[in-house]
């Protein structure tokens, strides 16, 4: 194993370029593929990427603002010690990378946005507790918990067929979460994987050399307070700025229209009100404008990289799916499966388009139809075939870089710092996978 980490490590080290230039070779690829195996000809594959371009906007912006809120709630005095309490229950290496996985894993399964950024910010304050600790690692455990989100609560392909009125009801029904995520398998990949995850990443941290984990022990952020406060406001506008007052009301209101959703929407937890919620909680806990204002202006610099690469994924998700690029992957994979292995090669093959669109709607909404079609022709498992899927688009997120950024734009690496770590993670996370589909 240790032979094998190693390997990954310096390999991903020596050649994979940054997260930027990645997605430009990505595009080049899925161009040349799309050419090459659709009946798309080059006018065709940069037109569907120039209309593919702008598609993900929104959720640009979500995300950008995951990164931004999530940094500045956790800078916030009260938050920040909390998250030092709990990170000094790691007191060895072994600790802090088993505590930062486990952490990030539970954070995923209530919600991926949620979980992505505590478990990235969790895993700076560990390793500020045990500066032994390779934090290229932590960071990859933190990483690693975002494997069980489609399984979760906030899974976008199980709440999705289990919703009225979706787009493949009539092919499947509508799917309650008793047969997608309480179902038997679903429930033994996830138990198997927040389990056995902290375990596995325990012995990766014991896989690597001497000076790697000097070399990592340096990229730990800086623990500097990053807010200030006027001591003396004197004019009017500054003191507004540094009203207390001001913050309360508008975290007043914010507190009421969070309640009101849950009241009326029960546990709908998505990517919106995480969000909000992070930003009304930043708001009330820097207590004044000015200091939330001035974190605000810090965290926004993490968001670079989302705002520039985001973009080029759409572009490759309209070329992969416009050209019928994805459909030839997901049919090719049909030609070999049955009822029983349906489910799995769901799961592969959603793994690889998933390289592609690394998006679980976006996804879905593409190759659902394929495989909900061919899971009926031969009398399949419906849900079992959609959480395939599902399994699928987790599965590859540990190496496609999407996913990655925002949790690496808050712990300050590049995404060669962990990629090799996470290779690891993906072979060995297809085995509880494989036998959650295969044998339940």
């Amino acid at each position: 194993m240790r032979a094998l980490t190693n390997f990954f490590v310096r390999l991903v080290h020596r050649f994979l370029p940054d997260a930027f230039i990645f997605a430009i070779i990505l595009t080049f690829l899925v161009f040349v593929l799309g050419i090459l195996f659709t009946e798309s000809g080059p006018v065709e594959m940069v037109s569907h990427w120039g209309n593919g371009f702008w598609d993900l906007l929104a959720f640009t912006m979500q995300m950008s603002l995951v990164v931004v809120t999530g940094y500045v709630l956790a800078n916030a005095p009260v938050i920040k010690n909390f998250l030092v309490r709990i990170s000094k229950l790691a007191k060895t290496p072994a600790h802090a990378v088993m505590l930062v996985t486990f952490v990030a894993s539970i954070a995923c399964l209530i919600n991926y946005g949620f979980g992505l950024v505590i478990g990235a910010l969790f895993a700076i304050h560990v390793a500020r507790q045990v500066p032994s600790a390779d934090f290229r690692i932590l960071v990859a455990g933190a990483y690693s918990g975002f494997l069980v989100w489609h399984g979760g609560f906030s899974g976008s392909i199980p709440l999705t067929v289990a919703t009225s009125g979706h787009f493949l009801e009539d092919q499947m029904g509508v799917i309650p979460v008793s047969e997608t995520l309480f179902s038997p398998y679903n429930l033994f990949i996830v138990a198997a994987l927040v389990i056995t995850l902290p375990i596995f990443n325990r012995f990766l941290i014991k896989s690597t050399t001497t000076i790697d984990q000097d070399r990592s022990s340096l990229m730990i952020p800086d623990d500097s307070d990053s807010t200030t406060e006027s001591k003396n406001p004197t004019t009017p506008a500054e003191k507004i700025e540094n009203s207390k007052i001001i913050s309360m009301l508008i975290g007043i209101m914010g507190l009421g229209y969070i309640a009101y959703h849950f009241v009326t929407k029960g546990f709908d937890l998505n990517i919106n009100i995480v969000n909000f919620i992070f930003l009304i909680l930043g708001i009330m806990l820097h207590k004044t404008p000015k200091q939330f204002l001035n974190t605000v202006t810090n965290g926004v610099k993490n968001a670079g990289g989302i705002i520039i690469q985001f973009p080029f994924y759409a572009g490759i998700m309209g070329m992969v799916t416009l050209s019928g690029l994805s459909e030839q992957i997901a049919l090719w994979f049909l030609t070999f499966s049955n009822a029983h292995t349906l489910p799995f090669f769901s799961f592969v093959s959603g793994g690889l388009i998933n390289i592609f669109v690394p998006s679980g709607g976006g996804q879905w909404a593409f190759q659902g139809p394929i495989m909900i079609e061919a899971a009926e022709a031969i009398n399949a498992d419906m849900a079992k075939t959609a959480m395939g899927v599902a399994w699928g688009d987790a599965w590859t997120n540990m190496i496609q870089p999407f996913w990655a950024l925002p949790a690496l734009a808050i712990a300050g690496l590049h995404i060669r710092d962990i990629m090799g770590f996470c290779v690891m993670i993906l072979l060995y996370s297809f085995i509880p996978i494989s036998i959650g589909l295969l044998l339940f």
